[in-house]
């Protein structure tokens, strides 16, 4: 082994620990990976940020602006309409709902097909009377399928193809993964409408009709007026107790109270901390002529005042949502003003909430709503929700007008568990978002333009169209994905020339496979499986295709088998939440425990295996 060889597995083998650990975002990761080759010396400096001009990169960007088209329009709600049954079994249902999402996965986002159908999975479940899980996890799983099916479909098939162009042998086409692809997501898809969606473990958690959030903790400041003024805290608390709430802390001036003596006597802009049934709550506060504490700007001497548990969130996300939000809030009435209603929201991986807390946003004023809890999964959180960092597949329990929610979720990338009220569909605008997406892939498909002009050709249309608002173009693209692509593909370059690509592909054939091309195919598939079941499986495709190369020159053989199995096997991440974005969204909604998903995606990852090892042999001949 050489100097470079063991710089290169070193820098590896610490990008995929820090990976599965997941204590930083794979983009940072992978950002580091590309640091350390180029500081090192295995990437040339003036290459270092050569990938992220590369086809497969720009080709990743444009599909994720075109689904967010497809998504905005209403075309994949008509598209849902059309195809799922109004009355149907459990079976049939299940069958439906993960066909289309194998359908709509492979010309568009996964992640994207996922949050569309996602509130009519939970629709199915509640009509069926199934737990929310068993019918999302199918879902979810079957979009995962779908995206293997066409060259666009995930980032690990154009990965994969980039590869092949550089190997000299041109790019995979656009259905050139359809013949093994299409089998394989069928037989998935079959398998988990026949028999899988009953494997998937029971959870009984909230559904699309009721977010079971138990009690919350909520602060209500006391107004200059209000009924309360002037009783006893024990006063206060009768009242309170026919809305079953109760108050656990109050602050005055600058000092919290965690169990107030029920004899003080309540005074203007003293702040309770109460905990209530969601449902309840209002009527109270009103009641008692208490403010969310929010929507009452604080006196001087409180602002210092220490914190206590919130659900009214204030919080600040991206500048540019900022300043749209602000227009927006001069225009809110007063939330108490309206009728409300309880919505829950799903934090998606893209939404500018991702890592902030609840009092980086002024939900009330700027949009008349309040965030009552938070549920991660499958349990709520009750405590200092004001300073938690929501995630990726957090619930948000929102209360508002409809209307209002529904904008906040719009701005803010949040998929609406209970409704699909948040878009208005507009026909036309819907009927050029598929012309568009339609053409694109028919020119690339016959080769008329790269996939990268051609995707990008389309994108360009949406925006002359205003298909998508020209703001929301570069907030529909996953940039953490974007900086993952660009900043892995010099690393997977450094492993073929540092040969340390064909030194594992030699200990792969020699120790293991003994020379045995059908067998370096299976392990190829199976490593690359694992892999992607904790690790991103853009990165699992990139770390895997020199290997594959590497292999299949060793063997002598062609590699668009090897190419080919390196593809599935990264579109099978079906044994943990955090391989796939798809797998960590219903992480939360679904109640799901960490250890639930082997259950259905183990049987499911030997099917892979049993169907694409001799079809990869059929239609890719070694």
């Amino acid at each position: 082994m050489t100097q470079d060889q063991g710089l290169i597995f070193a820098i590896l083998a610490a990008t995929v620990v820090l990976f599965i650990w997941g204590r930083w975002r794979h983009d940072i990761v992978a950002l580091g990976a590309l640091l350390a080759c180029v500081i090192v010396g295995l990437v040339p400096d003036k290459d270092a940020f050569a990938g992220f001009g590369h086809p497969a990169v720009i080709t990743v960007a444009c599909v994720l602006v075109l689904s967010y088209g497809l998504q905005i329009t209403g075309a994949v709600d008509a598209l849902a309409k059309r195809v799922l049954p109004a009355n149907a079994g459990p079976m049939v249902a299940i069958a439906a709902l993960t066909g289309l999402g194998a359908l709509l996965s492979a010309f568009m986002n996964n992640v994207g097909a996922l949050a569309l159908l996602m509130p009519i999975a939970l629709q199915i479940a509640a009509k069926q009377g199934l737990p929310p899980g068993r019918v999302l996890m199918p879902l979810a799983f079957g979009t995962i399928l779908g995206g293997m099916t066409t060259l666009i479909g995930t980032p690990p098939n154009l990965i994969v193809s980039s590869f092949r162009a550089q190997s000299g042998a041109g790019p995979f086409a656009m259905f050139d993964f359809s013949p093994v692809g299409v089998a394989v997501a069928l037989s998935g898809v079959l398998f988990i409408a026949l028999l899988g969606w009953r494997l998937v473990p029971k959870r009984e958690v909230a559904n699309a009709a009721s977010f079971d959030t138990g009690t919350y903790l909520t602060e209500a400041r006391v107004k200059d007026g209000a009924k309360a003024v002037g009783k006893t805290l024990r006063e206060v608390e009768l009242l309170l107790d026919e809305a079953d709430a109760q108050i656990v802390g109050m602050v005055r001036n600058k000092f919290r109270v965690s169990a107030p003596n029920p004899r003080r006597v309540l005074q203007v802009d003293d702040v309770l901390v109460i905990e209530a049934d969601p449902e309840s709550l209002g009527a109270a506060l009103v009641s008692l002529g208490l403010k969310l504490e929010a929507d009452v700007p604080p006196p001087v001497e409180l602002e210092a005042a220490e914190p206590t548990t919130a659900t009214t969130a204030d919080s600040a996300p991206a500048a540019a949502t900022d300043n749209a939000a602000e227009e927006k809030s001069s225009a809110k009435k007063d939330p108490d003003a309206e009728s409300s209603v309880l919505q829950e929201l799903l934090a998606l991986p893209e939404s500018n909430l991702i890592g902030r807390s609840a009092s980086d946003t002024r939900l009330r004023s700027r949009y008349a709503i309040n965030m009552l809890a938070i549920s991660r999964q499958g349990h709520r959180s009750i405590k200092r929700l004001r300073s938690t960092p929501i995630q990726t597949g957090d619930v948000l329990l929102m209360q508002g007008a409809p209307d209002d929610i529904a904008e906040f979720a719009a701005d803010y990338a949040c998929v609406p568990l209970a409704s699909r009220d948040i878009s208005i569909p507009n026909p036309r605008q819907a009927t050029i978002a598929l012309s568009v997406m339609l053409l694109a892939v028919i020119t690339a498909a016959f080769g008329v333009l790269s996939a990268a002009v051609a995707f990008a050709l389309g994108v360009l249309a949406f925006m002359v169209l205003r298909v998508v608002p020209l703001r929301a173009i570069y907030e529909a693209i996953d940039w953490p994905v974007i900086v993952l692509l660009g900043a892995l593909i010099p690393v997977a370059g450094a492993m073929s020339t540092s040969g340390a690509a064909d030194l594992l592909a030699r200990v792969l054939m020699e120790n293991i496979a003994q020379g045995h091309p059908v067998i370096v195919l299976t392990l190829l598939l199976v490593v690359t499986m694992t892999l992607s079941d904790f690790m991103n499986n853009a990165a699992t495709a990139a770390v895997m295709c020199p290997i594959a190369l590497s292999a299949a020159s060793q063997l002598g053989v062609s590699p668009d088998a090897l190419l080919m199995a390196v593809a599935i096997g990264a579109s099978c991440s079906f044994l943990t939440p955090i391989g796939h974005q798809n797998n960590t969204l219903i992480l939360s909604p679904g109640g799901f425990r960490f250890g639930d998903y082997w259950q259905l995606g183990l049987p499911l990852e030997i099917l892979v295996v049993l169907v694409s090892v001799p079809l990869l042999l059929l239609f890719w001949p070694l």
